[in-house]
This record gives C-alpha cells, sequence and structure tokens, in this order.
C-alpha cells in the first residue's frame, strides 16, 4: 500500500511538468491546423444551481433564458459531473473531460497529512495547481484571441485569461491589474480591499461581476467570455429549492443576463456573438443527514492525530473516505465498511474499481481523492461533524444541497445557445457537460483532442 500511495503522488508531481507541455498543445486541447475566427465571439454562462427543471417550471421568472432558448438550441437537462458541486463541473465546462482526469475533485484542493493526520481542503491556489488538463480558453488565449473570466472557478493566475476576477478567496487580490483598476475606478469596487468586497454580500457581488462583465464588453470585447453567477446557489442552500426566495433569485439571475446581453447589442456585435446558458448543478432538500465521522469517532478511528485513521469528508449527496494511516488502511478499510454498510440513508458504498465509471480518479493516481465515496439516499445528505452523538439526524426546516452522483436527475443542468452559428429550433434531450468545451473549439474553427465529450454538431449551423 505504500509503495502505491508514493508511486501516486510521484505520478501527481508530475502534472506540474505536464501543464508545461500543454502549453505547447500536446495531449488534450491540441487544436486543429489553421487560424481561428477572430470575428467571432462566446459567451459561457453559468448560473449556479440552475436545474434543468426549473427552464419549464411556470414559476420560475426567466423571460431572457427563454427568449434564448427559443431562439436557438435548448436540451432537455444536461449530464453533470460527479460530485455535483461548482469547481469540478465548471472545469468540466472548459476542458470536455471529466473530474477524473483535469483533477478538479472539491471547491479546492484536498491535501493528504502524514499518517493519522487530518486531510484538509482549501480554495486558495493557483489554475495550474489545480486543473491537470489544458482548457478551452488556454486553446483560444495561445491563438491570440481575446479570453475573459469572470467570477470563474480555478482560473487563479492563469495566465491564459487577459482579464480575469477570479472565483477565489481573495479574489479582488488576484484580479487582473488593469482590470482591477477600471473597476475601482468606475466605482463597481470600492477598493483593492477583499474585505469591503465580500462584505457586501452575494446579490451584491453577482451585480458586480455583471458590471464587469458590461464594462469588458464595453472597452475590450473578448472573443470568449467566462461568466458566472452565484446568488441562485446561496439562496438555495438558505431557503431550499423551489422557494420564494429561490423564484426572485432565478428572476435576477435572469435580468443579470439581460443586462449582459444589452452591452453585447451596444457593441453593435451580437450578429457575431454566441451564447451559451449552462448551470453546474441542480438542488434537493433532503430531510436528514448523516455523520460518517460520528460513527468513525465512536468506534476509535477519528480522534486527535496521529489516531485518525478515517475521515469522511462530505459534499452533501457524495461523502469521500479517507483511510490515513498506511500501516493500518486494510484492517481500518474492513472496519469502516461494517460500520457504514446496513445504515439507513446510505445508498452505495463505492470502492476504486468503479471509480472510473463515475469519471472519478483511482486514489492511487490522484491523492486528493477518497479510498471510498459514499453515495446518499434520496432525501439524505452528508456533512462533516464529528462531535454530535448520533449519527443521524432529523432537520426540522430542510434547506438545499447539491453534490450527489450526476445519475441523479435532480442534479441535471441546462443547456442553451443562441446566436451565431447556432442553429434556431433545435431540441435536443440530453447532453453531456463534457460536450460543452468542443463544441465552442469548433465555433472557432479549432479541435480539442483527447476530450471524452463531443461537438453538438445538430446545433450548428452549416452542419447536417
Amino acid at each position: 500500500m505504500k509503495s502505491c500511495k508514493h508511486s501516486g503522488r510521484r505520478r501527481w508531481r508530475w502534472s506540474g511538468l505536464w501543464l508545461v507541455l500543454s502549453v505547447l498543445w500536446l495531449g488534450p486541447g491540441t487544436p486543429a491546423r489553421g487560424a481561428a475566427n477572430t470575428n467571432r465571439h462566446v459567451i459561457l454562462i453559468t448560473i449556479d444551481g440552475l436545474a434543468a427543471s426549473y427552464l419549464s417550471d411556470p414559476h420560475a421568472p426567466l423571460p431572457t433564458l427563454r427568449q434564448l432558448a427559443a431562439t436557438g438550441a435548448v436540451a432537455e437537462a444536461m449530464h453533470v459531473s460527479s460530485p455535483a458541486v461548482t469547481w469540478p463541473n465548471h472545469t468540466t465546462l472548459v476542458t470536455g473531460v471529466s473530474p477524473r482526469q483535469h483533477a478538479v475533485l472539491f471547491n479546492g484542493k484536498l491535501t493528504r497529512g502524514g499518517p493519522g493526520d487530518a486531510v484538509t481542503l482549501r480554495g486558495n491556489y493557483d489554475k495550474r495547481e489545480l486543473v491537470a488538463v489544458p482548457t478551452v480558453y488556454d486553446l483560444l488565449h495561445g491563438l491570440g484571441l481575446r479570453t475573459a473570466g469572470v467570477n470563474w472557478p480555478c482560473t487563479r493566475n492563469s495566465g491564459a485569461l487577459d482579464d480575469d476576477f477570479p472565483d477565489v478567496p481573495g479574489a479582488v487580490d488576484f484580479t487582473t491589474p488593469k482590470l482591477r483598476e477600471e473597476l475601482i475606478q468606475a466605482g463597481l469596487l470600492t477598493g483593492p480591499d477583499n474585505e469591503a468586497f465580500r462584505a457586501h454580500g452575494i446579490a451584491v457581488m453577482d451585480e458586480i461581476w455583471t458590471g464587469a462583465a458590461v464594462h469588458l464588453w464595453r472597452t475590450r470585447p473578448p472573443n470568449f467570455l467566462l461568466f458566472h453567477l452565484l446568488t441562485t446557489d446561496s439562496v438555495q442552500h438558505q431557503y431550499g429549492p423551489q422557494s420564494t426566495a429561490a423564484y426572485a433569485a432565478l428572476g435576477l439571475a435572469d435580468a443579470r443576463v439581460a443586462e449582459l446581453l444589452r452591452a453585447v447589442d451596444a457593441a453593435g456585435l451580437r450578429a457575431q456573438t454566441t451564447v451559451f446558458v449552462t448551470s453546474d448543478h441542480g438542488f434537493v432538500r433532503p430531510t436528514k443527514r448523516l455523520r460518517p465521522n460520528v460513527l468513525f469517532r465512536k468506534a476509535g478511528l477519528f480522534e486527535a492525530p496521529p489516531r485518525r485513521r478515517a475521515q469522511s469528508v462530505a459534499e452533501g449527496g457524495t461523502a469521500f473516505v479517507y483511510l490515513t494511516h498506511p500501516e493500518t488502511r486494510a484492517e481500518d478499510r474492513a472496519r469502516v465498511l461494517d460500520l457504514l454498510r446496513g445504515q439507513e440513508g446510505i445508498a452505495a458504498i463505492l470502492t476504486p474499481e468503479r471509480f472510473a465509471g463515475l469519471g472519478l480518479p483511482d486514489p492511487a493516481q490522484n491523492p486528493q481523492m477518497g479510498d471510498l465515496l459514499l453515495a446518499a439516499e434520496d432525501g439524505y445528505a452528508f456533512i462533516n461533524d464529528a462531535t454530535a452523538n448520533d449519527w443521524l439526524v432529523e432537520l426540522k426546516n430542510p434547506v438545499g444541497t447539491h453534490g450527489y452522483l450526476a445519475s441523479e436527475p435532480k442534479m441535471d443542468g441546462v443547456f442553451i445557445a443562441a446566436g451565431a452559428g447556432i442553429r434556431p429550433g433545435v431540441k435536443l434531450q440530453r447532453v453531456g457537460n463534457v460536450d460543452v468545451a468542443p463544441t465552442i473549439a469548433a465555433l472557432f474553427g479549432q479541435t480539442m483532442s483527447g476530450v471524452e465529450g463531443r461537438v453538438l454538431q445538430q446545433i450548428l449551423t452549416g452542419s447536417k
């Protein structure tokens, strides 16, 4: 077991060299020969937590999105990546591959410590430390096209976005200097102070991010813009999906999209612009929460290091289990399985031979991956608490969560494409989020090789 773990770490360290080589376009993201279309503009929008079902929900005020769907192409649902959380799915959207290849498994990066040490999860990393393969914006930037990102995860210090206001802790610090200064001068930011920015609250931050995207369109329209709205996620976490607050947040997001499109119109570029509207996951409202770490603590597996031999990291509908002590891993694995089997609320206990089929890596190749993966039944979700007496708690006021396996239909996202190069009136059944990046590349006359997705030829003009 030790040799496998150390070998995996050695392979993981080679990812840095891989990222250098990726600049030369070796592997996923290799462009086709020929110049890119510099007269083309594409906007990839994500509305966080926008479930596919909302598009047909009469209570959801989405006039802008429905107009785009009516004039372009729309899918009944978009299959997302497991686990259904924000950063992994945003990374799949721009790489065309699952987390098994791009290596983003969390809203951050997980680190295993020494024997018996707790695993830790942090978000303050550069793009090169998080994403193991090239992205479509790497490809386009390498061809001399102008690229930009506003509130997009895993882009910090990417070098491939001419303007970037990233989704990362300390976002203002890592905004590209020219854009940051312009946003301060425009009054969108009060200064280079992250605390002041965060103090606004999520709805005002969405307003600021929209203002930043509009500013770019007015001053130096990007050929490719990444744009992520977040209020819909925060509100559904607090009040649940299909709540009055959730519908209000959806209406606000729709208005933000309309504001950006008006800026495209004002720039006289609507005829050359393609708009994709997608999402990273849906939401559910579980009524019971599960605490695997409570079971581990009572069994003597979760105590202060160096006796922390098993630890669960919850992602809502899934939980990653880490066996932290190499010398006792086989014994601890057997005990953990005995503790979890037959417990209420657990739909499946998945072992590494199942991970590839879920688009997830083997822990021997990527140590961020858990040694086991737990999947919750409908109505249940996992949390990290280890201090309570009971491993299961019923919620008096259920709220919203996500993070389930992508096979859960409530995790399905939205897919809309409209504008230049898109055939109007196309109705699709299901697409994959892995299809988005290669389809965007195709609009610029480029090909991404090594991707898991396909070009959605049926939505493109000139395709049969």
